[in-house]
């Protein structure tokens, strides 16, 4: 592995905010009553500032169970890096505290998917994967975390780094969790957001990463994430996944009241039926 890397955070004060009390208050209250019903396998979790999304994604964390381990794939939205880059060693810093980026599993995927590469600069000013962390700080004290930071990729390629993520989560020996962080559509009339959402999450809940993935783009929905999402599904499909829902849902303007261009926001849980 490289040189160790202390990633600052990039959008406390922005998405979030950076005093770590009123942090934790905001995360406190996003948060109901712990009803955590499902171990996390795969979900999909939005990455808006906090004052829009952050109801959508404290719902879908409640609802979660979570292991020690924990993937994070974000969209690429800086441009900057490979298309598949790993965080390298080292830690991730949030107002919060600190976490440690699990390069065992990095090194386990490097084997399984050679096209992944230790990138620093992709992560550096993204803000998809950062937006999750200290949701999981509250949910679990005990962390270790492989951020993967993906622009657009052929979903030929994300079936096979979906296929390569499952074989290192088996040879993980233990519980690994799998968040694909994404926004749904942006910037257009409540209405026609809500529509172009609900089909894609139907498109999700089949559990076919390959009906997502053309269904986003058959469609042109502006899904900022679904590059992660597809290769979440077709991870925890190799994983065992058989059933999954939508935790919630809403849009920007049910904060703003401004409906004539929203943001929209989806925490779906998948996971297995015994």
């Amino acid at each position: 592995m490289e040189q160790m890397e202390t990633r600052q955070p990039a959008v406390a004060g922005m998405f979030y905010p950076a005093d770590p009390r009123t942090l934790e208050r905001d995360l406190q209250r996003y948060m109901p009553d712990d009803d955590a019903q499902h171990d996390l396998l795969g979900c999909i979790a939005p990455h808006a500032g906090y004052m829009y999304s952050g109801a959508v994604a404290g719902r879908l964390y409640s609802h979660l169970r979570f292991p020690r381990r924990v993937v994070i794939l974000g969209p690429n939205h800086t441009g900057l890096g490979r298309p598949v880059s790993l965080a390298p060693s080292g830690t991730w810093i949030t107002p919060l505290g600190e976490e440690t980026v699990d390069t065992d599993l990095a090194s386990l995927l490097r084997e399984e998917f050679p096209r992944a590469e230790l990138d620093a600069g992709a992560h550096r000013r993204e803000h998809s994967i950062e937006v999750q962390v200290p949701f999981l700080q509250v949910r679990t004290r005990a962390l270790q975390v492989l951020p993967i930071c993906l622009q657009h990729l052929p979903v030929e390629d994300c079936l096979e780094l979906g296929r390569a993520l499952a074989r290192t989560v088996e040879r993980a020996g233990e519980p690994v969790g799998v968040i694909a962080s994404s926004d749904m559509s942006h910037y257009e009339p409540d209405a026609v957001a809500r529509e172009h959402d609900h089909r894609a999450i139907d498109a999700a809940l089949t559990l076919d990463p390959v009906d997502l993935y053309r269904t986003v783009h058959d469609h042109r929905i502006s899904m900022c994430g679904v590059i992660p999402a597809t290769v979440m599904l077709e991870c925890v499909r190799h994983l065992g996944a058989n059933s999954g829902h939508l935790v919630a849902y809403a849009t920007s303007g049910d904060t703003s009241g401004d409906r004539s261009a929203v943001v929209g926001y989806a925490g779906i849980c998948i996971h297995r039926e015994v």
